[in-house]
């Protein structure tokens, strides 16, 4: 049988013991034996080697002399990371780790709105209007929906023209592609067009007060079709 790429192997070894990580599986404080690592995953010490480098990288390992190889405490992980954010959102989503997304998109796009607004041109006019006619165009084909939502979305933030605030978009993809998949897994879910074409009319008109809040009702949506799958439990 042929063997994976070396480059694809890494990241998978690198995303077996992250996701073990995160999800709890092995505990802040508690310590990683390369050697039954090696035996339960099935790779040869200098894979394993550079997939806790990495892992080392992130925040999430550590070593003690003597005592081997210990998962940091999370205070000490780098939780913007984009694999953090996406192991976190694979299985069953942690309701701190949803309502923490959800905090942060709510400071975070409505003011990328008012920017857009005053800045955006008309590249980015017809960069989200394209990402709305997908958005329509999905109908329930979730994975459509989803990656036409993730498009929108990074180009409202470019559409800010900050270099820095484009960046954030790995938070925010994470966020939405937990939510969207959830939410459009299920027959309850609200049209999503009408809530984006309010925001891309707002910059249309280069209204900064109305881009704000078409974001900010689109947000409210959001977390009102969260709270229809998990009454009391998510944002």
């Amino acid at each position: 049988m042929n063997q994976p790429p070396t480059r694809n192997l890494h990241q998978q070894i690198i995303d077996i013991i992250g996701e073990q990580i995160v999800s709890g599986a092995y505990a802040p404080g508690s310590f990683l034996s390369p050697d039954r690592l090696e035996q339960e995953i099935g790779v040869s010490k200098t894979v394993l080697r550079e997939a806790l480098r990495v892992l080392a990288s992130k925040g999430l390992i550590g070593s003690r002399q003597k005592l081997g190889t210990f998962v940091r405490p999370r205070a000490d992980w780098n939780l913007l990371d984009v694999d953090l954010l996406r192991w976190q959102g694979a299985g069953i989503p942690d309701k701190g780790f949803l309502t923490d997304l959800g905090e942060v998109r709510s400071i975070m796009e409505p003011a990328a709105a008012r920017l857009a607004a005053e800045r955006r041109d008309e590249a980015d006019l017809a960069g989200l209007a394209h990402a709305l006619e997908r958005m329509a165009d999905a109908g329930h084909d979730t994975d459509a929906a989803v990656e036409a939502d993730l498009a929108f979305h990074r180009a409202l933030l470019a559409a800010a023209h900050n270099e820095l605030l484009t960046r954030m978009e790995v938070v925010i993809e994470a966020g939405l592609r937990v939510r969207d998949h959830l939410v459009h897994s299920t027959e309850h879910w609200a049209d999503p067009v009408p809530a984006h074409r309010a925001v891309l009319d707002a910059l249309r008109d280069r209204d900064p007060q109305a881009a704000e809040q078409a974001v900010r009702d689109l947000l409210a949506q959001a977390t009102a079709d969260l709270d229809l799958l998990h009454p009391g439990e998510t944002p």
